[in-house]
């Protein structure tokens, strides 16, 4: 089978495209013929060698892929040969047409969502989902800010943001991206290129600030961000690329709330829940995922190139 194959950590260039063994199934596990792939952030860091903990090299990057079971393992009763299905983030090697996952890894697809669709889920949405509900407790008639709303996670948060009865307001860089934004589900729409937008979040809120703050790039916007909170407010710090400083009373005179979030420490119990919100999403027309660009799969370097960009409006993925 055809696999992207990185053997040294660098820039985009050193993502190749390699054949290599099929992989077969053991006990507990599912054979998927990759359909689709998401490219996520996350995948660039490891393959620049900017991440925490990092993969063995040589690795095939990757954890979100959607397609079809092509064979199950032992003891494996709960999909077929045939089912439609997506993985989360704890299954590895998706920049190839087969991938081996445990079965708890691969949720259900429904028919109503393209591959595409279902390859933009495990790391954007279930981002999304924990931090507006698990970390960021939201709740229906609050309002959040979704500070940075055009690309893969920023577009899931408004759209589960709304659909569970919240006041959203995103910023997007571009004319064309608030519009998007707006289409998303938000209410309300902020040019974060313009000098002092956050004041009109004042306004939106009679004064009152935001109770809930999705941000997606701490090291420039996290202090600012604290100064148009609500009493009681949070911010679920998403992203960020450096350090910052920060006036820790704006924090005290608040009440307020900084929590990061990662989906890696999440519990099996919390797997279970976002997933199921997901599939009920997907089915009843509230979780629609849009699709920013398609390359194929020896296109990834061009394809990471697209999703640190900043300005792509939902998902990267590679198709196979």
């Amino acid at each position: 089978m055809k696999a992207i194959r990185v053997a040294e950590t660098g820039g985009p260039g050193v993502m190749r495209v390699e054949e290599v063994p099929d992989p077969r199934p053991g006990p507990g596990e599912l054979l998927l013929r990759v359909h689709a792939a998401g490219v996520n952030p996350v995948d660039a860091y490891k393959r620049s060698g900017r991440y925490g903990t990092l993969p063995e090299l040589p690795y095939t990057p990757g954890s979100d892929a959607a397609g079809v079971v092509a064979a199950a393992g032992e003891g494996v009763t709960r999909f077929r040969a045939g089912d439609r299905v997506y993985t989360d983030h704890r299954a590895t090697g998706a920049y190839a047409e087969y991938l081996v996952c445990a079965s708890d890894h691969a949720h259900p697809l429904p028919g109503s969502a393209s591959f595409a669709e279902g390859a933009a889920l495990g790391v954007p949405y279930a981002t999304a989902y924990r931090a507006l509900f698990l970390r960021g407790g939201a709740r229906a008639a609050e309002s959040v800010l979704v500070h940075g709303a055009t690309g893969g996670v920023g577009t899931a948060a408004v759209q589960l943001a709304r659909a569970t009865g919240l006041v959203v307001v995103g910023t997007g860089g571009s004319e064309e991206g608030r519009q998007e934004v707006l289409r998303q589900g938000a209410q309300h729409v902020l040019d974060h290129h313009e000098p002092g937008y956050l004041d009109r979040l004042m306004e939106l809120t009679d004064g009152r600030g935001v109770d809930l703050i999705l941000e997606m790039l701490a090291n420039v916007n996290l202090g600012r961000d604290l100064g148009v909170l609500a009493k009681r407010g949070r911010v679920v710090v998403v992203g960020s690329r450096g350090a910052v400083e920060i006036d820790a009373r704006n924090l005290m005179g608040r009440d307020a709330d900084v929590r990061g979030i990662t989906l890696f420490n999440d519990t099996p119990e919390e797997i279970r829940e976002t997933h199921a919100a997901l599939f009920a999403g997907l089915e009843n027309g509230t979780v629609r995922p849009v699709i920013a660009e398609e390359f194929p799969l020896a296109e990834a370097p061009r394809a990471h190139e697209a999703v640190m960009g900043g300005e792509h409006k939902g998902k990267v993925v590679l198709t196979m």
